[in-house]
């Protein structure tokens, strides 16, 4: 019976502390259901349509995650005007505050990346950091005047339409992009074109929470970001791809890579490997290049290139058009792409490695398929021309011999014994013309030696 009750009063116990933890974590989970988050989305990367998509779908899930803000954590040096607009538009959308920081120290946000820090709800930079330099880069070559104004005077509109309604310096704002000015994290505060200049993502915080800001749409906000967790958006297995992938090297590496392998499986058809990788290598990389600006002049000069490697192996050009198709590869990989950033651009060092790396291996694999064609093939009679024959019976002069296991009536030039050792010298149709075959050279010495050694003995 004491048995019984001690086990009554055990499970008593276990059940009294299981709903003490239970109400302990329903207050935790309580609290943190309570405590506000802040979306954080870093973007380190030049200004294209892959990093613009990317902080597109950030926006779009801070707006729908219940997130506070959206803290964009930015250190670029530029990039497409498309893409910047694309990506200003969607911070100008934003239910959600978006605040941009330039961070860590010795970030920057030039070019394009000055329109993005100027459009947030809330412009924020790190000691040690930059922003500014503007000025419109053309993508394909310089415009006359007029258009070079027109653009010119596009882009600073577009940056007085907001900065005027975030209540920012647009006299400042106005003078990155007429005169490629930049400007310190201290200067930018002074002249008004930031709102706060912050060490770390806490400090930040905690500086904005219960300020008031100014939506675009002249709306009074206050910020209530105390005790806010941070949350890291992170990118997708497609992104970290498609960011890989519009690097304009590896895209390159990917066309000449490809055009290689499938030229190999032109050359030994049915081997599929070489053809099929090719095949993938170059679709992406025209997936890629087309994500960038291209010049077509370039493309041009690509292809010329290629083609001056074909006739220097087809007609021999003394090396000339060989140099010359190298230096048409070069010029068109350094201005494949029109890129308004140097970041954007392909690497001279890549350009010239792969364009003499490409010429040779093609020079040698052109030559090798030249050769190929010039060879006749040879078959039935003219295969047999300078092989041996045994007389199968005595040739007199016709008769049968037998060359490299198969059966051949030929005719010799003069009587032949059975088992004699022949030379097929040409052919008359199908019967073949034979020749006694001469002796080997190195069973001469033998036999000079067995005579004299017969002499002597005799002697």
């Amino acid at each position: 019976m004491g048995r019984y009750k001690n086990r009554i009063r055990n499970a008593y116990w276990l059940a009294l502390v299981a709903l003490l933890i239970a109400f302990g974590f329903s207050d935790s989970f309580r609290v943190a259901a309570q405590q506000p988050i802040v979306d954080k989305f870093v973007l380190d990367d030049t200004i294209q349509p892959v990093s613009s998509d990317e902080l597109v779908r950030a926006i779009a899930h801070a707006n729908s995650d219940g997130a506070r803000a959206l803290l964009i954590q930015m250190d670029t040096p530029g990039g497409m005007v498309e893409s910047m607009r694309a990506m200003v538009g969607a911070i100008l959308g934003s239910h959600v505050p978006v605040i941009v920081y330039v961070s860590p120290s010795g970030a920057r946000a030039g070019s394009a990346g000055f329109f993005i820090l100027e459009s947030a709800d809330v412009a924020a930079m790190a000691p040690g950091t930059e922003a500014g330099a503007a000025h419109v880069v053309f993508e394909l070559g310089k415009p006359d005047a007029t258009e070079m104004q027109k653009v010119e005077n596009d882009a600073e509109a577009f940056l007085r339409s907001y900065v005027t309604r975030r209540g920012r310096n647009a006299e400042a704002a106005l003078a990155a992009v007429a005169s490629s000015k930049s400007y310190t994290a201290e200067e930018s505060l002074n002249q008004h074109l930031i709102d706060v200049v912050a060490n770390s993502d806490e400090q930040l915080l905690s500086e904005l929470n219960g300020r008031e800001i100014v939506r675009i749409d002249g709306a009074k906000q206050t910020l209530q970001l105390g005790g806010a967790r941070i949350v890291p958006l992170s990118s997708t297995v497609r992104d970290q791809l498609l960011g890989w992938l519009v690097d304009p090297n590896i895209a390159l590496l990917f066309l000449v890579g490809g055009a290689l392998l499938i030229y190999l499986e032109f050359n030994t058809p049915g081997t599929i490997v070489p053809g099929a990788l090719g095949t993938l290598m170059v679709l992406l990389a025209v997936f890629a290049l087309n994500l960038l600006p291209i010049r077509y002049t370039a493309v041009l000069l690509l292809i010329g290139g290629g083609v001056l490697f074909v006739l220097e192996a087809k007609f021999g050009g003394h090396g000339v058009l060989a140099i010359a198709g190298i230096v048409c590869l070069t010029f068109g990989m350094l201005t494949l792409v029109a890129a308004p950033v140097p970041q954007m651009g392909v690497s001279p060092y890549v350009a010239i490695s792969v364009s003499l790396a490409f010429g040779a291996i093609t020079l040698f694999l052109v030559r090798l398929a030249v050769r190929a064609r010039r060879r006749k093939a040879s078959i039935g009679a003219d295969a047999m021309i300078g092989f041996r024959a045994t007389a199968m019976e005595p040739l007199a002069p016709e008769g049968h011999v037998l060359v490299e296991g198969e059966i051949w009536r030929a005719v010799a030039s003069r009587p032949v014994p059975v088992g004699a050792v022949l030379s097929v010298v040409g052919h008359e149709n199908m019967l073949l013309r034979v020749e006694p075959a001469p002796a080997p050279r190195q069973s001469e010495p033998s036999d000079a030696g067995e005579t004299r050694d017969t002499a002597s003995r005799s002697a």
